[in-house]
């Protein structure tokens, strides 16, 4: 239910940014999301998340655990990742757009989608 929910509020995101830039709106589907989200995180996010999500690099935040990130609000999520960010105790910071200039809005907004259903628990 958990999981349905974070996923209706991700595509109410995607609707109402595509609205704002004037675009037809249309949702992708979650397995379309997903398949995005996959190969941001597999280009852009992996090399200090790790595949697990455990993080890689000392002072990443453990993307599974009961005190995960990815359970706070999608908004502040995108905004963390797009600006950057640095956790608390930790001696290094996320750069914006996790260190790819090239990142879109969309995007991120997958990945948050994507890391939500890989990481936290069902």
């Amino acid at each position: 239910m958990i999981h349905m929910l974070r996923f209706i509020g991700s595509l109410a995101l995607l609707l109402s940014t595509s609205i704002l830039l004037g675009a037809e709106p249309r949702l992708p589907s979650e397995k379309e999301l997903l398949k995005q989200g996959e190969k941001v995180f597999r280009t852009t996010c992996f090399a200090c998340h790790g595949a697990d999500g455990k993080g890689l690099v000392p002072g990443t935040p453990d993307l599974t655990g009961k005190n995960s990130p990815l359970k706070q609000d999608a908004t502040l999520l995108k905004e963390r990742i797009w600006d950057g960010y640095q956790s608390e105790g930790s001696s290094l910071a996320m750069p914006p757009k996790g260190g790819n200039p090239q990142l879109k809005e969309p995007e991120v907004e997958a990945v948050i989608v994507y890391m939500r259903k890989m990481f936290l628990p069902k």
